[in-house]
């Protein structure tokens, strides 16, 4: 059973359970129940707290609503709107100088738009409201004379945490990522990669709602890259809203539900990521097989691409966006075991190439 349908039955069962106590009240105080079908006032109620979950769920976490920034006569970001669901992984995209720094330090207050604004579950976001936001800035900011443990706990203290709350947490946190020898150490005798791993420790210690990391995976080698990753999916599984910062359009892939991409000043391409990349399609499939495909059959089939070979072979073919391609293979020889076969879809990375290089041939 889906979380979906969970979900309906418990709010029936919920529905169901205040229309008949109160339906019991009404008998006990009056003598007799209402005349109407049995079922309809509870279903009633059913649809109006379904109506009523369901705006809850599709009210935006985070919203950016139509902000502007000016420095001189620089315009670091205009009239920029976007949404960020709750409980998903956010991917902000753009290249350098696009905005996207001046819009992570709107929402963290550090500065403010010239106009628009930014709302936190639909309300303005407040000074309070940032102890529920976590926030990894591209620049690291650790003291290099201190010891790495007792400057964790003092970055913990500040964000509200008792000393033996954030000793706990952090001890937990070194040990989970393999730190703990270094807590007696300066900060200046980390590596970069391992400075990383302090101030991510820093950032989540005190279990915010909202977390933004700019340029997370710098200075990582792709083990530890691949347990930043992990991590980031942990903390999504616990319900936390993420917003990744990155130029590492695979791990945007890997990770990300949805992403807007900003560039010069500007939001010019956003939403759910496999949806991105579907719409950029250029309608092609990928076919690889065992067995021999005889050529005058893959010529039927128009290839734009076809590498034959003693084992088997690959067809790279055109499909329009209607055409099923199962219906395709239905017609290859009984032989032939099919080891792929799917759309083809651009990545993340050719995406914002294309996107972003015809824009600057459009401003030229």
């Amino acid at each position: 059973m889906g979380a979906g349908e969970v979900l309906d039955k418990l709010l029936l069962f919920c529905a169901n359970s205040l229309f008949y106590s109160g339906l019991l009240r009404y008998e006990r105080l009056e003598g007799k129940p209402p005349q109407f079908p049995e079922q309809m006032p509870s279903v009633f109620t059913y649809i109006c707290v379904r109506f009523l979950y369901l705006i809850q769920v599709n009210m935006p976490y985070l919203e950016v609503k139509q902000v502007s920034k000016h420095y001189a006569a620089h315009t670091a970001l205009d009239a920029v709107s976007l949404s960020v669901r709750e409980g998903e992984i956010f991917g902000l995209l753009g290249p350098n100088g696009a905005g996207k720094s001046s819009l992570i330090r709107i929402i963290n207050r550090i500065t403010a738009p010239d106009s628009g604004e930014v709302l936190l579950a639909g309300k303005p976001i407040r000074e309070e409201d940032l102890r529920n936001i976590g926030y990894l800035p591209e620049e690291r900011g650790l003291y290099p004379k201190m010891k790495v443990g007792e400057h964790a706990v003092y970055l913990a203290r500040l964000k509200g945490l008792t000393k033996h709350e954030a000793e706990e947490r952090i001890r937990h946190w070194f040990q989970r990522l393999d730190i703990e020898p270094w807590w007696e150490k300066k900060v200046e005798e980390l590596s970069k990669g391992m400075q990383q791993k302090v101030q991510f420790i820093c950032t989540v210690i005190h279990e915010p709602k909202l977390l933004i990391f700019d340029e997370p995976f710098s200075g990582f080698d792709p083990v530890n890259a691949e347990i930043l990753k992990q991590e980031i999916l942990a903390l999504k599984a616990r319900g936390t809203t993420l917003i990744l910062s990155t130029h590492n359009m695979q791990s945007v892939e890997e990770l990300c539900d949805s992403i807007a991409l900003i560039d010069r000043a500007h939001v010019v391409l956003s939403g759910d990521t496999e949806e991105v990349r579907r719409s950029h399609s250029k309608g092609t499939a990928l076919i690889s097989y065992d067995g021999m495909l005889p050529a005058e059959f893959a010529e039927q089939l128009s290839p734009i691409e076809y590498e034959p070979n003693a084992r088997g072979g690959m067809l790279r073919l055109s499909l329009g966006a209607n055409e099923d391609l199962r219906q395709l293979l239905a017609h290859l020889p009984s032989h032939i075991n099919i080891l792929r076969a799917e759309r083809e879809f651009p990545s993340m990375h050719e995406i914002f190439l294309e996107t972003v290089q015809a824009r600057s041939d459009r401003h030229e």
